[in-house]
């Protein structure tokens, strides 16, 4: 019976030990849990923190310029690595522009170079018509021919001008007109119907594309 009695009493024993054990960790949570809370909390305080709070007079004059005294930190971060991005994508961009710039200013250049290259092309063939014309000129004994064949490169080189859009002005007869005409000198007029007309002309004008680009000397009739 004493033995019974013993034994009852030791379990009692062991059961009230597992219940302050686990009223023990019921209480106190795991060291490791506790500090990561903490951690987290502090972590929370820092970011909820105002940027300005431990700052010197300057720092906190600048923040206050750009509106930003008394903002939370976390705020503060967020914008500041918004102002590098946007900061990054305009040095993209003026890096862009820059080599746009170049790559303009080089093809300026080359076009520039080569701007009358389709006018010489075409005016080639008439080079050419003079060499064989000059190589004729000796040996040919029919001045008439010789005409005949200037004539033809003379033609041959107005039509090409003319297609690439210059036009010769017909200047005598005409009134004179300072956005056409350069006059050389004044002369008594024949008749009364070219006073202040065009009596001559010495050098002829002309237009390219409707554009002056040679005024004509002429003669005034007085």
């Amino acid at each position: 019976m004493k033995n019974d009695s013993s034994e009852s009493t030791t379990g009692k024993d062991f059961k009230n030990i597992d219940a302050s054990d686990n009223a023990s960790r019921d209480v106190n949570p795991p060291n490791n849990l506790s500090e990561e809370t903490s951690s987290d909390d502090a972590n929370s305080s820092q970011e909820n923190e105002p940027i300005d709070e431990h700052t010197d007079a300057e720092t906190q004059d600048f923040l206050t310029r750009l509106g930003l005294k008394g903002k939370p930190k976390k705020e503060v971060i967020e914008l500041k690595n918004k102002l590098e991005e946007t900061n990054d994508k305009y040095l993209r961009l003026l890096a862009e522009f820059e080599n746009a710039k170049r790559r303009q200013a080089r093809e300026r250049l080359d076009l520039y170079k080569t701007a009358g290259q389709d006018i010489m092309l075409s005016l080639l063939p008439v080079l050419d018509d003079f060499e064989r014309a000059l190589k004729q000129i000796d040996q040919a004994k029919d001045v008439q021919a010789v005409r005949e064949g200037v004539t033809l490169i003379h033609d041959k080189f107005k039509n090409i001008l003319e297609q690439k859009g210059l036009k010769g002005l017909n200047s005598i007869g005409q009134d004179f007109n300072v956005e056409h005409h350069e006059a050389i000198t004044e002369i008594p007029a024949p008749s009364e119907e070219l006073k202040g007309k065009v009596v001559d002309e010495l050098e002829r004008g002309y237009t390219l594309h409707d554009k002056m680009i040679r005024f004509a000397k002429v003669i005034v009739g007085k």
